[in-house]
């Protein structure tokens, strides 16, 4: 299938990268020819000189074979005309990240159909989801939800001193003999394991857990965790994400305080949030933030459009007392670096851009799809198709492929949290989470190739 992709920024790159790998057709179209030319020399993909938004790059690119269509430069209107201008060829799907406000706020992304664009992102808004939905669960440095929201994936560090170090997935089962969870995958530095019975939990372990949302506070007992929903949040950076949170922590009475050193913006939040307090000073500035309670503070949520800003104000807070800092970075490579420095959740954009576009690419049997940060793993939801293969046959029994795992099953709105002995039925869904070099297998195995 041809992907054609305009913009080769962080999100570009990120989905230029994750489809070459699967062995799509890729194309890339940038106005930023070295940039291009580095990205042909790392991957496999075609790469076009010039604007998404010209009917002759389009052309130039292969417009007239591309099945998706994904502009995701940093200019709203080259992407909305681009997506626009590919309703004169067959594309099959088109996405478009919006980030601007004033489009949101006005209902633009009602719209779509009248556009022609299937899906339309705001990474801005989804960025925001994602750190409210952390504030609920506060143990977790990572989450996705699946059916609907019945059922979640968390992600727990596990810390030195932690009761669970030392004893195997085996050993777990023994101590728990129900099956309220399964876990999914184990991150040890850069290797992502796929756990079996006799894997054993090491300190520093980041673990992700499949379980029904109204199992989490009984999971965490297991786990010797706790999640709180935070009392006093300071957020650092008052731009489009930094407001959007602050406005929906107000909904939950949660006391917030937000930093942003430019005294115009300063007026529009005070001028647009109700409970907020809205300081004018620097994120970076100690003794003015120790004034106000930093280091009391439940959540230090970090949200410049500086890395090194996030970061160092991330670390500041952590060193005066903050309990739990959630960081946004924009540089990837960093993203290994952040565990050992004491950053407790980093967020990026570009993963959230990713997971909407890839449910697309693999539409029809899949729903749900989370690409975990940090590590080459995703999970998705799938629906088994009709058929004898796997009707009545107990997990146990099949020989599903290396690097994934089935971890839950979605039965008629029911979610069944599985063990080896539990049956799939044909019309099942399927929660798995696979490294990424086992997508291939998967879909082969699942039948949905082609």
């Amino acid at each position: 299938m041809r992907i054609l992709i305009v913009g080769a920024g962080q999100v570009g790159y990120f989905l230029c990268e994750r489809f070459s790998n699967e062995g799509q057709d890729v194309v890339l179209i940038d106005t930023d020819k070295k940039r291009l030319q580095r990205i042909e020399r790392d991957l496999n993909i075609m790469t076009v000189h010039g604007s998404g938004a010209s009917a002759r790059i389009l052309a130039e690119a292969g417009i007239s074979k591309t099945k998706l269509f994904i502009a995701v430069t940093d200019s709203d209107e080259v992407n909305l005309v681009s997506c626009i201008m590919s309703r004169n060829y067959e594309v099959e799907t088109r996405v478009a990240r919006v980030r601007n406000e004033d489009f949101l706020e006005n209902g633009l992304l009602h719209q779509d159909e009248s556009l022609g664009i299937d899906l339309m992102i705001s990474p801005d808004r989804a960025m925001c989801e994602e750190i409210v939905g952390l504030c609920h669960v506060s143990a977790a440095f990572d989450m996705a939800e699946f059916a609907g929201g019945q059922l979640m994936l968390l992600g727990y560090q596990i810390p030195e001193g932690n009761p669970r170090v030392g004893l195997s997935l085996m050993d777990l089962q023994q101590l728990h003999g129900s099956h309220n969870f399964v876990m999914t995958a184990i991150i040890r530095g850069n290797q992502t394991i796929i756990p079996r019975g006799q894997d054993r939990i090491e300190v520093g372990d980041k673990v992700y857990l499949m379980l029904r949302r109204r199992d989490i506070a009984a999971v965490e007992r297991i786990f010797h965790l706790i999640s709180r929903t935070p009392k006093r949040v300071f957020i650092i950076g008052g731009g489009a994400i930094g407001y959007l949170v602050a406005r929906s922590l107000e909904d939950l009475n949660i006391e917030v305080v937000l930093v942003e050193k430019d005294r115009e913006r300063c007026t529009f939040l005070d001028e647009n949030l109700s409970r907020t307090r809205v300081l004018n000073c620097d994120g970076l500035e100690a003794q003015d933030l120790l004034d106000e309670g930093i280091d009391r503070a439940d959540l230090v949520i970090a949200l410049t459009e500086s890395d090194t800003t996030n970061l160092l104000s991330s670390l500041l807070a952590k060193h005066h007392g903050a309990a739990k800092c959630i960081t946004k970075i924009t540089r990837h490579d960093f993203v290994p670096l952040l565990g050992n420095l004491g950053i407790d959740v980093a967020l990026s954009s570009r993963q959230v851009a990713a997971s909407m576009i890839l449910r697309y690419i693999r539409r029809g049997a899949i729903g749900a799809v989370a690409t975990i940060m940090g590590s080459d793993a995703e999970a998705m939801e799938i629906m088994i198709q009709g058929g004898q293969k796997f009707d009545n046959v107990p997990i146990k029994t099949l020989q599903f492929p290396t690097g994934a795992v089935i971890g839950a099953i979605v039965r008629n709105r029911r979610v069944i949290i599985p063990s080896g002995e539990t049956l799939l039925k044909s019309g099942d869904n399927l929660v798995v989470f696979f490294k990424k070099n086992a997508v291939a297998r998967v879909e082969k195995y699942l039948g949905l190739e082609g």
